[in-house]
């Protein structure tokens, strides 16, 4: 079987396979559905990287501290991620078309509420119902391209699919850039709201209900609880740890009780009838791979950018938009490299483009290290584009590794899994990155400013100061003499420098494990009965 059975709600099936729509109508039609999925999906991952080239903006203008910039991003990451596999058994009980739909009037309105926030309260808030709206379309979305293309047509739907992803996701600082240098933060947000009337508009006419026919009755109340309340402790340990201290007490808490909370979820989810996650799931060694490739891809990917904005407007002292068509070469890579790299795994499968794209990341993460205050704009358009061109072939081909290597009956919680995968991953890589620089400049900044021959600062100085060279803001008051800001700016930009160094070299790490994972990756049995290829 190469489809899953599913109930046309407008036209039912007599259990058979959906059939395709006449392509002569609008309604139901294969591409047509496709164009207004990705209009939906194309919001929610520019919205994953469009907000960091606005941290900066949103920091000064709203007061926020580093950790309430992590909490912008982390919060829409981290509640997109739990909500996703919930989302996906939504869709399949109540349809797929229903559950895109309020997703994206949830998504837009809490985009334009952002908008609208004069707090960082409510600016954290509202990104949280945008990343539970968001996790509500995400899955739908591609629950409703597998009910609606025929097997023979599907890998091709679902590597536009990823193309949108990556290119809504890279094109994100360049879009960002120019709305916060030439309107304000806000248009950032505000723009969804006009996306999200098309989205619906496009919904409304085009999209057909499908639902799998033994859909779900019942919800895993108790395992939503736990996984949410495991990944809520574990990043707040990681966000908190630099302040509190690694060993302490409080730190250590947060991180017994995320294992105590996954240790309860996973064996809770072997006693429940319909679990969040069906845990037989795992017995895929590829489908566990591509999960974790999913997770360590993000990492390195999203926390590595993290700071790359701040670098770029920061230290080299450039507008938002300047700041946007610096890194168009990673952008363009991935907007060029995403159809190669659907070209490559149809042909060879995802093992070694896969394989090869983490190795790519991985030496691109490294030449970020060796980024300096007075580093050139060849030398980072260099190390972006080969960026771009690593995170292609993942960005696309995880979807097939992921779903193709899923029983047809759970096909929906595995599109969820593999978008959960990605949003825990760029979480946990601006967590965990953060948490690197944080402790790098605080172990190097005083030293750093002894050395250089300034005034000692006590303690409260030091931390004031350490937590504005952690976003490579260099702290001179007004009215300094030249000479001292000239010096206070040069052992900023320096301490700054050595954090997002070691960071990015984390990162490389993190890729170089990526690619042993990828090599434990195939293509599925339904993703080879779709492309009418053979089992590898």
């Amino acid at each position: 079987m190469t489809s899953q059975t599913t109930i046309e709600t407008s036209e039912p099936e007599d259990g058979a396979p959906a059939a395709t729509p006449p392509a002569s109508g609008l309604r139901g039609h294969p591409w047509f559905t496709l164009i207004t999925v990705a209009v939906g999906v194309m919001m929610v991952a520019l919205d994953g990287t469009i907000v960091a080239i606005a941290n900066p903006a949103i920091k000064d203008d709203l007061k926020a501290s580093f950790a309430d910039v992590q909490w912008i991003t982390n919060g829409y990451f981290l509640a997109l991620a739990v909500a996703l596999i919930t989302a996906g058994k939504l869709g399949d009980r109540f349809g797929h078309r229903q559950t895109f739909l309020i997703g994206v009037i949830g998504f837009a309105a809490a985009s334009g509420a952002i908008g609208l926030s004069d707090s960082i309260p409510l600016v954290v808030t509202f990104r949280v119902f945008q990343g539970v709206f968001g996790a509500l379309l995400m899955p739908a979305a591609l629950g409703l391209l597998r009910a609606t293309f025929p097997a023979e047509r599907l890998n091709t739907a679902i590597g536009i699919w990823g193309m949108v992803i990556g290119a809504s996701t890279a094109g994100g600082p360049i879009l960002g850039g120019v709305l916060v240098e030439h309107v304000n933060w806000q248009s950032v947000f505000f723009i969804n709201v006009p996306v999200g009337l098309l989205a619906v508009l496009l919904g409304l006419v085009i999209l057909v209900d499908h639902r799998a026919e033994n859909a779900p009755r019942s919800f895993d109340l108790l395992g939503i609880a736990l996984l949410s309340v495991a990944m809520f402790c574990l990043v707040w340990a990681l966000i908190k740890a630099p302040a509190w201290g690694w060993g302490a007490g409080g730190t250590w808490a947060f991180i017994a009780a995320s294992v105590l909370c996954f240790a309860l979820f996973a064996f809770w989810e072997t006693k429940v009838a319909e679990p969040l996650i069906p845990l037989g799931l795992f017995r895929s060694v590829p489908l566990s791979a591509g999960v974790v490739l999913m997770v360590l891809m993000a990492i390195a990917f999203m926390g590595g950018l993290f700071f790359v904005t701040f670098y770029l407007q920061n230290v080299h002292g450039m507008s938002p938009i300047d700041a946007g068509l610096h890194l168009l070469p990673l952008t363009g890579m991935m907007i060029v490299g995403s159809p190669l790299a659907a070209f490559l795994i149809g042909k060879l499968g995802p093992r070694v483009p896969l394989a090869g794209g983490m190795a790519a990341t991985a030496l691109a993460m490294y030449g970020m290290s060796t980024l300096r205050t007075d580093t050139g704009s060849g030398a980072m358009s260099l190390w972006f584009a080969l960026l771009g061109l690593g995170l292609a072939p993942v960005m696309v081909g995880a979807t097939e590794v992921i779903v193709g290597n899923a029983p047809m009956e759970l096909s929906g919680v595995a599109g969820g899994l593999q978008q959960a995968a990605m949003q825990i991953g760029g979480s946990l890589g601006t967590a965990v990155l953060g948490a690197v620089m944080v402790s790098k400049v605080d172990s190097d900044l005083a030293g750093n400013w002894k050395d250089a021959g300034l005034p000692p600062l006590t303690p409260a100085q030091l931390d004031q100061a350490s937590e504005a060279v952690q976003v490579g803001v260099a702290p001179v008051s007004p009215g300094m003499p030249a000479a001292i800001a000239a010096k206070i700016t040069d052992v900023a930009h320096d301490t700054f420098i050595s954090g997002m160094s070691l960071a990015s070299l984390v990162a490389a790490g993190v890729a170089v494990v990526a690619v042993f994972v990828a090599l434990l990756t195939k293509r599925g049995i339904n993703a080879e009965a779709g492309a009418g290829v053979g089992h590898i």
